[in-house]
């Protein structure tokens, strides 16, 4: 990131909403959310959508201003960060392997999954605050700053409106539609789990 320096505000900004909805990747997320809220109401599935993707902002916010002062106080390395995230996906692909998330449980209507797991650590994970902390650190510049801000609200005004639009999808296909996506969507949680707590083993231990 050290060419990030000589550049100016406006690519600056184009740089940081690129690598952010890279790193959030909210295509990837589709099926996860939508197996969380099949089964609900399409006004709340439009609701959850943003309330998704403001959970994730407000935490890449936090991170941004006070990230590295949270960690430094607590003295939470980002391997570890990084771990937790893995071991509660890895707890959330396990109920939606068995089917007891979104539509099939009746139980989970009143919990609100658009802060966990979907604003964090599905959107806003350890790779979207690592890199959120990085572009804060080259922001020198007032224009940096503001384009970086730009940038961050951007990146989850997008997310919602591809959040809120996937929810189309739910209307047509069948239950069993619902069913297989929510299998998709553990495997692939449990992916990302495994691919997080490796990668947090081999931080702790600087394994290349």
């Amino acid at each position: 990131m050290n060419s990030l320096e000589s550049v100016s505000a406006l690519t600056f900004g184009i740089q940081a909403f690129v690598t952010l909805f890279v790193i959030l990747d909210p295509l990837a997320a589709l099926p996860i959310f939508l197996s969380l809220v099949a089964g609900r109401k399409k006004k709340e599935q439009v609701s959850l959508a943003w309330q998704g993707a403001a959970s994730s902002l407000i935490i890449i916010v936090v991170f941004a201003l006070f990230g590295q002062v949270i960690l430094n106080y607590l003295h939470i390395s980002l391997n570890a960060l990084q771990g937790a995230g893995g071991f509660l996906l890895f707890l959330i692909s396990m109920e939606l392997l068995t089917g007891k998330v979104g539509g099939e449980s009746a139980q989970n209507e009143k919990v609100n999954i658009a802060m966990v797991p979907i604003g964090t650590p599905v959107l806003a994970g350890p790779g979207g605050i690592v890199t959120t902390m990085l572009y804060v650190r080259y922001a020198h510049s007032t224009g940096d700053k503001f384009s970086l801000a730009a940038a961050i609200i951007m990146v989850h005004v997008v997310i919602g409106l591809i959040l809120m639009f996937s929810t189309g999808i739910l209307s047509l296909i069948k239950e069993s539609g619902v069913t297989l996506i929510t299998r998709v969507a553990g495997l692939l949680v449990a992916a990302i789990a495994v691919d997080m707590i490796v990668q947090s083993i081999k931080g702790f231990f600087n394994l290349a």
